[in-house]
């Protein structure tokens, strides 16, 4: 069973990852089930493991968070769904790398409720949609902006951490960071995309699509 928790308001970055130690650990021994926490942070840069300095291009704006989870520098900021994503992997195909192209895939299935399609690309970790409105992209490929991002954690098998998905997010806000290392592209949200899309509807598809991605573990 899976529990889902939505926690309103702005929640610190560091009680977060405290609150996701603790529940891995007791997922982990079998003392919790599986979760879902759906939350919103105020504006900060956090750095993963694979974080090059340089990328941090203005350290000053917002706080900055080293962490270690995967991946390069993510803003997060309110307007932006962030889901964690308490799951036991070694009861789910046991295959890391399955199981982050399951949260590619579960995003894409989610914005896909909003006729919004949201596609990966190899070298590319997150969900991007293509914008043919905008002058093309180097090689006169059609420009593409980041939507959603991913990365996540393991400890014992438990997966924390997790994706975001740009609802609503100042989208300004992304210019301290070279988001996750990718310069050559922007970033956008449902809303930049002229959808009047709010966190209640996201949170409602989250839900939604989970189960046709998340089969039980067994």
């Amino acid at each position: 069973m899976v529990e889902w928790i939505t926690t309103p308001g702005l929640t610190d970055y560091r009680e977060a990852e405290a609150w996701m130690e603790e529940r891995a650990t007791a997922i982990a021994a079998g003392k919790a089930d599986e979760c879902i926490w759906l939350l919103e942070h105020p504006p900060l840069y956090t750095a993963g493991t694979s974080a090059k300095a340089d990328d941090l291009t203005d350290p000053d704006r917002f706080p900055v968070f080293q962490t270690r989870r995967g991946g390069q520098y993510t803003y997060h900021g309110p307007g932006q769904r962030v889901a964690y994503t308490l799951l036991n992997v070694g009861k789910r195909g046991h295959d890391v790398r399955a199981f982050v192209q399951d949260l590619e895939a579960w995003v894409i299935a989610t914005l896909d409720t909003f006729n919004v399609k949201g596609e990966i690309r190899e070298g590319r970790v997150g969900v991007w949609v293509e914008r043919p409105e905008k002058p093309p992209a180097g090689g006169g490929d059609v420009a593409e902006d980041k939507i959603a991002a991913i990365g996540i954690r393991l400890r014992k098998w438990i997966s924390f951490h997790g994706l975001s998905i740009n609802v609503e997010p100042d989208l300004s806000h992304f210019g301290g960071i070279v988001p996750c290392g990718i310069a050559d592209h922007g970033v956008t949200s449902l809303v930049d995309l002229g959808l009047p899309v709010t966190m209640d509807d996201v949170d409602l598809a989250l839900r939604q699509t989970f189960e046709t991605v998340f089969h039980p573990p067994t």
